[in-house]
């Protein structure tokens, strides 16, 4: 070994190993490495510290060992030349996560354990890259990271993190938001730079933004479509979905919270009734003589109770208003006679004399029916058509279905407002695709990032042929949160079942989820626990410490520990990318590329120069 190798070695040596049990190992360091840092050509390198990685030479292999704690032990060979009092000697205490073999590549696990007596290395800089290598060969890059002790880049693999379910969490102000926007500005332009016309053609990528963080002109890329909808107002964009997209019988089940064993049978019924109408000639008149038909049945019964009901659903599709705009009511020349349990027009009994029926007013407004055009409105017209069969056939009652259609008229107006049923329009017009919920109601913001999963996801499972989808959600315990009193636990079980369908069969068919959130022990466990790889930004919340605790198995102790501590833009970063845990310091995009999260400085509200 050359003067100059055994100089380098013994710059780096830092002690040797005294205890070996099992992954624990302890080790002696030299009196002469206490200070904080060295000089090692020409750099300042940080000495050995808690949190810092040491190299343990067993023979030819490196074993890699990350110091977990410190602690003083007597020198029984040292005095004190002025007292006769034993000096002490610091003990690493170090848990390995890793080695390199003969030809440097970075393996985690254990391999093998070291022998007392080996010595220990600080890691020169060549190694420390070795260790935090996530890119294989060949591999595409994304230089979005440095190491948070060490200073090193990080470059973080797009193979192994973006064909994978990522989790973000943190507190607000911890750097959440900046991680979310890099990861995915960082990958669309490294796609788009490498092959710009297959990744377009190839990969979709839809971001659900219930703040508006994420709909600047440069945020994550400037090639993007960004509805910006909202429930307030009628000049927002709307999201193109067909009328079969729209009156797709999950869609409305979705839409209306209807029940798996009552409701939804019932609007597929209507669904079909539908479709039989409009399929024929001339749907208008079809449908008035269908109406025809039940105020016939309806006239003729004998139960005032179920007549007066039935009279109420002909008020929700008939006219309220005659051709004048006055003001109608339907059962003005009808009237009830108790003893005979029928309904009488101008003296004549209706049950016994069916003939007179055409002469009420209620039939002769029919003809006043039309089609509004309007895909709702006009579904809801043939709820009430089916819901006067079913009654009438005594299929279904009132306090049963009524819920769902109700759900659906009340619904109406945020519909028409958020969506567009133009055919010639595409939901993906470019393959990157913002949907900003910002000024959505919070019913809505429930209901539209689940009806647009869900079609996107199905869409792309029918046709799936080697393409990717990339189904990002901003703030996501705002759909995936387990808890809700404002939703129905049918609601509740119904969103909960369809995303963790998505992030459990996803991966197969090309379909990535993204979710980042400031609770994560609002969302369901199925999902955390789901996620491939995981950036854990500062989190306080006990419970939500748990959560991550309990879904992310792999962290060590120490890492654990460190959360709550985390400065702003630092992350634990572990998952499947990574051969073990890394604390990471995600790099600060530039103001016009940052997502709309930073937190307001009064500094400069009351600056002069503002």
């Amino acid at each position: 070994m050359s003067d100059e190798r055994l100089q380098k070695e013994a710059v780096l040596r830092i002690g040797e190993v005294s205890a070996v049990t099992g992954r624990r190992i302890s080790i002696a360091v030299d009196k002469d490495k206490n200070l904080s840092e060295l000089f090692f050509d020409g750099d300042l390198v940080r000495n050995i510290a808690v949190g810092s990685y040491v190299d343990i030479r067993k023979g030819y292999l490196s074993l890699i060992g990350k110091v977990d704690g410190e602690n003083a032990q007597p020198d029984e060979n040292g005095k004190n030349e002025l007292k006769e009092t034993k000096l002490s000697r610091r003990v690493l205490s170090v848990s390995l996560v890793g080695f390199l073999d003969r030809r440097g590549e970075f393996s985690g696990g254990t391999k093998e354990l070291p022998l007392v007596g080996n010595e220990a290395y600080l890691l020169t800089r060549e190694k420390v890259y070795q260790v935090h290598n996530l890119v294989s060969r060949n591999g595409i890059a994304l230089h979005v990271a440095s190491s948070d002790y060490e200073g090193y880049d990080i470059a973080l693999p797009v193979d192994g993190l973006m064909n994978s379910h990522i989790a973000i969490f943190g507190n607000t102000g911890s750097g959440k938001s900046n991680t979310l926007a890099i990861l995915y500005q960082s990958f669309i332009s490294e796609m788009r730079t490498r092959n710009k016309d297959a990744f377009d053609a190839n990969c979709r990528i839809l971001v659900f933004d219930f703040n508006g963080e994420y709909s600047g002109n440069d945020c994550l890329t400037q090639e993007k479509s960004v509805y910006d909808l909202s429930t307030r107002v009628d000049g927002g964009d709307k999201i193109p979905l067909s009328d079969d997209g729209l009156l797709d019988i999950e869609m409305l089940s979705i839409i209306s919270d209807a029940t798996e064993k009552t409701q939804k049978p019932f609007l597929k019924r209507a669904l079909a009734l539908r479709k039989r109408v409009l399929s024929g000639d001339d749907a208008l008149e079809h449908t008035r003589n269908i109406i025809r038909n039940q105020v016939r049945q309806i006239l003729q019964m004998s139960d005032k109770v179920r007549a007066d009901l039935l009279l109420d659903y002909l008020r929700q599709i008939l006219p309220n208003v005659d051709l004048e705009g006055m003001p109608i009511e339907l059962a003005i020349d009808l009237d009830w006679n108790n003893k005979f349990a029928e309904f009488t027009w101008n003296g004549n009994y209706l049950k016994s004399d069916p003939e007179q029926i055409p002469n009420t007013f209620v039939y002769n407004h029919v003809a006043n029916f039309v089609l509004s055009g309007d895909i709702i409105s006009d579904f809801i017209v043939f709820t009430y058509v089916q819901m006067i069969y079913d009654v009438l056939s005594n299929r279904a009652q009132n306090e049963h279905i009524a819920p769902a259609i109700n759900k659906l008229k009340s619904k109406q107006k945020d519909i028409r407002k958020v969506f567009d049923s133009s055919p010639e329009s595409k939901f993906f017009d470019s393959n990157v695709v913002v949907v900003n919920l910002h000024d959505v109601n919070l019913e809505m913001k429930k209901t539209i990032p689940l009806l647009l999963s869900r079609m996107v996801y199905q869409d792309h499972k029918k046709n799936y042929v080697g393409k990717s989808l990339s189904i990002v959600i901003d703030e996501a315990h705002n759909i995936l949160s387990r808890e809700s009193a404002r939703e129905a636990e049918s609601w509740k079980d119904y969103r909960l079942e369809t995303f963790e369908e998505i992030i459990k069969e996803g991966r197969k068919f090309g379909v990535f989820v993204t979710i980042a959130s400031q609770r994560p022990n609002d969302i369901s466990q199925t999902i955390t626990s789901q996620a491939h790889n995981y950036f854990i930004h500062r989190l306080i919340n006990q419970k939500d410490l748990q959560s991550i605790a309990s879904a992310v198995s792999y962290i060590d102790k120490l890492t654990e520990e460190s959360i709550p501590t985390l400065p702003t833009g630092t992350c634990v970063f572990s998952g499947i990318a990574g051969q073990m845990p890394l604390k990471l310091s995600i790099k600060e995009l530039d103001a016009h590329l940052q997502p709309r999260s930073t937190t307001l400085k009064f500094g400069e509200i009351v600056s002069p120069d503002g």
